[in-house]
């Protein structure tokens, strides 16, 4: 059986197909095939809040090949989402009617708050230390989503409209950093070790750059010299040098920025980087939907 999920960012648009494992009641899934393409619909979205004619014709075409890719895999079931540069584009909406249309997959664009909770279905804190406090740090081309974990359990959850693409068009606001300043000081005064799970594109290049070891975490003072190392090479030299892709070598910068504010503000020294984000938590809803609707 195969699932696959479709998350559509404001930096680049994925899809992913996981074969699903289902044994004694329970279900896991391991990733068969990861597509990235890279559309930056942000650019349009934040500068313009309107997705260009040209644009919108290459997210068409891409959900077609996604389709007819899911149709090769006989895919049994998908959720197809899309966030931040979707929700503030204006026709929003008639992309989605046009996706329907020409690519029949059923899109939807989520809140800021179901975004959140779609990254966190992957339960990634359970294969840490469940006695521990956590703070969840997903960062993305147009939003960031904190979610704070205390024993096994979320105490708070905010999305912020703060992303790599958002701060590359200058597109960002000082209001939206202290409102999330003030949301770290006010929800995390009470923890004494508090430790950080990092998701998203960013981050996992950043922790393979680090060169830890598997499932140490990174510390704070390791990400900080990465930053600086990483900005002192120009974009070109960031591509030839480092050999790092067109559409990473600008956005890391600005994504280490976040990472290291929220690090900072939330007194956390260390970063877990489990190589999970949105496509492996839309996999897990779509586990526990079916085994409800079968159960």
């Amino acid at each position: 059986m195969r699932y696959a999920a479709i998350d559509i960012g404001s930096n680049a648009v994925r899809l992913l197909i996981a074969e699903i494992n289902e044994s004694n009641g329970s279900a896991s899934f391991k990733k068969n095939t990861l597509i990235r393409v890279p559309l930056r619909l942000g650019d349009d979205a934040f500068l313009n809040q309107y997705i260009s004619d040209k644009k919108a014709a290459d997210l068409v075409k891409t959900m077609q090949a996604f389709k007819n890719l899911m149709d090769v895999y006989k895919v049994t079931d998908y959720r197809a989402c899309a966030t931040s540069a979707m929700r503030e584009a204006k026709n929003g909406a008639d992309l989605v009617r046009m996706i329907k249309d020409n690519a029949n997959i059923d899109l939807e664009i989520v809140h800021g708050e179901v975004e959140a909770n779609i990254i966190y279905s992957s339960h990634i804190e359970q294969n840490i230390d469940k006695s521990k406090d956590y703070l969840y740090i997903d960062v993305g081309g147009g939003s960031t989503e904190l979610s704070l974990f205390s024993e096994g359990e979320m105490i708070a959850s905010q999305s912020f409209n703060l992303g790599t693409i958002r701060i590359l068009d200058n597109q960002d606001k000082d209001e939206t950093w202290e409102e999330m300043k003030e949301f770290l000081r006010m929800h995390t005064k009470h923890f004494k070790n508090l430790s950080g799970i990092g998701t998203g594109g960013n981050i996992n290049k950043l922790y393979k750059l680090a060169e830890e070891k598997e499932n140490s975490p990174m510390s704070f003072a390791k990400l900080k010299a990465l930053y600086h190392y990483l900005n002192s090479f120009s974009l070109k030299d960031r591509i030839n040098v480092l050999g790092l892709n067109h559409d990473r070598a600008d956005v890391i910068i600005p994504a280490c920025e976040i990472y290291l504010s929220v690090m900072k503000w939330g007194g956390i020294k260390n970063i877990y980087v489990p190589s999970v984000g949105m496509v492996d938590g839309i996999i897990q809803t779509l586990i526990e939907k079916n085994i409800a609707k079968n159960g």
